[in-house]
């Protein structure tokens, strides 16, 4: 089987470079070990988040990680166990996240982050997914005033930096947004410019089915089985199907890209922040109308085709390691306190792990020392963002295009040089 590439991993940022590139007539095979959309992509809290200039960043402040120290918070937990495996890791991400260095770094985010709603609607409209979209934004939602009048005072600077949009909700006026909501909030900030997504993985299906009627192929195959082809040039993979060769080759494995870019003589210092999420029913029919984020407990409500969507924040863990869903647990029982949720909808806790590199920007353009070899992956949170932006630089720059944005700042040389 031959074609123009191999796109390597069938998350939403394989999907969508397979799709680009089929939308430029290029001939693509999709291949990953699992069916598309089932790892990290299909687990998130269903944002594409316009507002999403400033990257998450390693808390500065000592009380605040004298606070973490105890690992007994809802937004991020750690595993004893790992820390010296993700010490080095942690200790690159809380220095590249001190201010001045954090503020250079959203500038260099800001032109993915600008595209990211844009080119997630060009796709949208032509694979007829529009019923999967929500477009009222999403609102955080605090309990103290302090925290809420700083977080307004945040997003009036982002406002003028960035032109992004918002609005500021009193305790009265999200009431009658969220009418089942406790009436134990201060008020809300109302993201305006994001959409959101009722379910992450029929998104990446549909861009998948799209993707086929297109002349796509996606098959059954081992990202770990990828070399050159036989005369030396080009790439192969083997498959369910057989051996797969194209001259061009995307490798969009995630969590995993590290342990394959390893064997190529690549090292990148590549983290994962590993979360959680379940579904629930409510009682009475109660309704949750957008998704909400309950700012300082830091944990978020998304309402899915699937239920009410709950989801974690960061757990630093090995990759691999079991299952120990603590924030989850901690999570429901306070938003079971501030709406009428009743029972669990899924047999057991989802997890799945983000890939996060140090300096918080993906990896996105060509490999340093391989003719036809292509990165993209590290997007931590932001993948069902920048999954079709992301797709269409890579496949722009693939093919002698000029990139809609400079990819520069986004190279694999950072690391590798």
């Amino acid at each position: 089987m031959t074609a123009d590439a191999i796109v390597l991993g069938a998350g939403i940022i394989g999907v969508s470079t397979a799709l680009q590139l089929a939308l430029r007539g290029k001939s693509v095979v999709l291949v990953d070990r699992r069916e598309p959309g089932l790892e990290t992509s299909y687990g998130n809290a269903g944002l594409i988040q316009r507002e999403g200039i400033y990257p998450y960043a390693f808390p500065q402040g000592l009380d605040v990680l004298f606070r973490y120290a105890f690992n007994d918070q809802i937004d991020a937990r750690y595993h004893l166990s790992a820390v010296p495996a993700v010490a080095p890791f942690l200790a690159r991400y809380w220095w590249n996240s001190q201010p001045e260095r954090h503020k250079g770094i959203a500038y260099a985010y800001a032109p993915l982050i600008e595209h990211s709603v844009s080119e997630h609607d060009r796709l949208i409209a032509i694979t007829g997914a529009e019923h999967l979209i929500r477009r009222e934004g999403w609102k955080e939602i605090y309990r103290t005033a302090g925290r809420r009048d700083d977080d307004f005072r945040a997003a009036e600077k982002l406002k003028g930096e960035f032109g992004l949009n918002y609005e500021t909700l009193t305790p009265e006026e999200l009431a009658r947004e969220e009418p089942h909501l406790a009436t134990v909030f201060t008020g809300a900030l109302k993201w305006t410019d994001p959409t959101t997504v009722r379910d992450p993985r029929a998104l990446t299906l549909a861009y998948v089915e799209h993707f086929k009627s297109l002349g796509g192929r996606f098959v059954t195959g081992d990202a770990a089985s990828l070399g050159t082809g036989p005369t030396g040039r080009g790439w192969q993979v083997v498959t369910q199907d057989g051996i797969v060769e194209a001259e061009q080759a995307v490798l969009a494995t995630g969590p995993w890209s590290d342990d394959l870019t390893r064997r190529l003589g690549y090292s990148f210092p590549l983290g994962v922040k590993r979360g959680y999420h379940m579904h629930y029913a409510t009682k009475d029919g109660a309704t949750l109308n957008g998704c909400t984020m309950d700012a300082e407990r830091g944990y978020f409500l998304a309402p899915m085709n699937q239920g009410i969507r709950l989801t974690t924040g960061a757990e630093f863990a090995l990759r691999d390691a079991p299952k120990t869903p603590v924030q989850l647990e901690k999570a429901e029982r306070i938003a079971r306190s501030i709406l009428p949720l009743t029972e669990r909808l899924d047999p057991e806790p989802w997890m799945g792990a983000r890939p996060c590199t140090p300096d918080m920007i993906p990896v996105i353009g060509k490999a340093p020392r391989h003719q036809g070899l292509w990165f993209a992956f590290g997007h931590a949170h932001h993948g069902l963002t920048l999954g079709p932006i992301t797709g269409r630089v890579l496949s722009e720059a693939m093919y002698g295009e000029t990139p809609v944005i400079d990819i520069t700042p986004y190279r694999a040389e950072r690391f590798n040089p």
